[in-house]
């Protein structure tokens, strides 16, 4: 039997660049190695957004048709909504009964998000005991493992603390779980910080060319190169690191009028723009189609959480008796 994976994306926006290239590209391969469970997140969406839900069910189904539209095919995964599987809160109930707050509190990833989040009121409860739910969302389907940047080791670092501490309490019922090391792609965002939905700085995979045309004209460049006929450094540029990127039969030439000044700024955006417009058109195609008929999404949710609830139940049947729970 294949080992089994899970992994997952919140649906609090329109999915970009850094998710195809960041996750996206890597399930596509990981899915033909491992029994896939693919969980649209919309709990953990729900800790950051609850002050407007409004959106999370739109965003859901187009998060689907992302990843169907790049090659997450519902033949081999299984796509799932996670509050559809009601077993991920009744775990995380178990974990949040003797998982300690020191634990939660010294998360690094916690700490980014809130200051990534600086806007929103994030200081609940609920969004402070998001590991824990992670670790029950991975450990309701005994994944063998995650596939993770090294950003994320912290976050896997704790699951294992917690399946640890609920072996010693009630019995080992859960396996260490091992992190599928992910390389992680430099991209940044337009403005030159990290690529974020919360920072609004991404081309999104449905964008048109129309779209990226006119955040590639917004994009920050080498900042030494002041006048066109500066000669650019293309290591220290964003274009460049998008180009090299997708490794477009342009990059040669790009690095070439670069650095010897042929070209300005201008002009590298417009064929960037080209670049990009050119690698999502496949994409963007497939999911227009699909979101054409989001009853067709659905059924391929509703099935997937079948699939979902059946694994899901035979991992609390188990817990259930270990803890005491009849």
């Amino acid at each position: 039997m294949k080992k089994r994976i899970l992994s997952g994306m919140r649906p609090t926006g329109p999915l970009h660049l850094g998710h195809l290239f960041g996750a996206l590209d890597n399930w596509v391969r990981l899915q033909d190695q491992y029994e896939c469970f693919f969980m649209i997140a919309d709990w953990h969406a729900l800790m950051s957004e609850y002050e407007d839900p409004s959106k999370l069910p739109e965003y859901a189904i187009e998060c689907a048709a992302d990843w169907i539209a790049s090659g997450i095919d519902p033949e081999k995964s299984t796509i799932f909504i996670q509050s559809h599987v009601p077993q991920h809160l009744e775990l995380y109930m178990v974990f949040s009964n003797f998982v300690p707050l020191g634990w939660l509190e010294r998360c690094p990833t916690y700490k980014e998000q809130l200051r990534e989040l600086s806007s929103r009121k994030l200081h609940t409860y609920g969004f402070l005991g998001y590991p824990v739910l992670q670790a029950a969302d991975i450990l309701l389907y005994k994944a063998g493992a995650v596939p993770v940047g090294k950003d994320q080791l912290p976050h896997l670092e704790l699951t294992n603390d917690i399946l640890a501490k609920f072996n010693k309490l009630y019995g080992g019922i859960f396996k260490e779980i091992k992190p599928l090391l992910t390389g992680t792609s430099k991209l940044l965002g337009i403005d030159g910080r990290k690529m974020s939905k919360s920072y609004g700085n991404f081309i999104a995979l449905g964008d048109s060319p129309d779209v990226i045309g006119e955040k590639c004209g917004q994009m920050f460049t080498d900042p030494k190169r002041i006048k066109l006929s500066d000669e650019g450094h293309p290591d220290e540029c964003n274009l460049y690191s998008y180009f090299n990127l997708f490794k477009d039969k342009l990059l040669p030439e790009v690095r070439e009028y670069c650095v010897n000044a042929k070209v300005g700024c201008a002009q590298c955006k417009k064929d960037l723009a080209d670049v990009i417009s050119e690698y999502l058109s496949g994409i963007r195609t497939k999911r227009e189609k699909l979101l054409k008929d989001k009853d067709f999404i659905r059924d391929i949710l509703k099935e997937g959480a079948k699939k979902a609830n059946k694994a899901a139940s035979e991992t609390m049947t188990e817990v259930r008796k270990a803890v005491g729970l009849v």
